[in-house]
């Protein structure tokens, strides 16, 4: 009965529940982060991993740490199955919880395709209110074929998945301390800070705020997607200890 719960809860509500189980601490780099997790053939983890490599250090993921799981491992339910790999990485909705555990009330709007010209993000070009679906938006528009991410990595331009949040204007220093804390710490998520009462991508905020944007911690996946290897991946998969993760060097 509770899965059936679960599967029926809407995008938003279910971000504003697992945010609430971050306990990443930035300055000491531990606790618990938000993780995304994606299945592929063991034949072809290499491809995938290196795949994965480039687009986290184009700075189009929250972060370039992973976890592997073998055939018959067991992450938050789901278990791995013979002759596949599972890896696990970092979810954007980390980010939230981290502002959220310092006194930032951050408001998760919707997930998107952003279009970038030359590093440069411009505007969001497709949109999902997470109040709107009971799937992850990003997944959905990655099924739809609609990313270039490997193209942006290559060429700097391209379609590349992002997430809309709004916080309140008055908080904008912690903001700005709190994503340099993120910097330091390896979190290189944030694609765009918007200024108070001002649009941000071409997407109006609501008064007294200002928009952030996250770069979706699934355009590794859009990548490899995009090259033709099957790849099933999970969305807001459940938390993970950041120790127990390895930066994908």
């Amino acid at each position: 009965m509770y899965e059936s719960n679960e599967e029926m809860m809407f995008t938003n509500a279910r971000i504003e529940e697992i945010m609430y189980n971050v306990t990443f601490n930035p300055k000491t780099r531990d606790g618990d982060i938000v993780v995304n997790l994606s299945v592929v053939d063991k034949n072809n983890l290499d491809e995938v991993l290196e795949l994965f490599r480039q687009v986290m250090y184009s700075g189009l993921s929250v972060c370039s740490y992973v976890k592997l799981f073998d055939e018959g491992e067991t992450f938050s339910g789901y278990r791995v199955a013979p002759g596949k790999a599972g890896i696990a990485t970092a979810c954007s909705i980390t980010i939230d919880g981290v502002f959220l555990k310092q006194g930032i009330p951050v408001r998760p709007k919707f997930g998107g395709i952003v279009q970038v010209k030359d590093r440069q993000p411009i505007r969001f070009t497709d949109m999902i209110r997470y109040d709107s679906t009971t799937i992850d938006p990003l997944e959905v528009l990655m099924s739809q074929e609609l990313t270039s991410v490997k193209e942006m990595t290559r060429t700097g331009s391209g379609k590349v998945l992002a997430n809309f949040r709004e916080v309140p204007m008055t908080a904008k220093d912690d903001v700005d301390h709190t994503i340099n804390r993120l910097l330091t710490a390896g979190f290189y998520g944030i694609l765009e800070v918007g200024e108070p009462n001002t649009p941000v991508l071409g997407v109006d905020v609501d008064r007294d705020h200002m928009g952030v944007i996250i770069t979706g911690g699934t355009n590794p996946m859009a990548a490899v997607q995009e090259s033709g290897i099957p790849i099933v991946t999970k969305a807001i998969k459940g938390t993970l200890d950041f120790r127990e993760m390895k930066k994908l060097a």
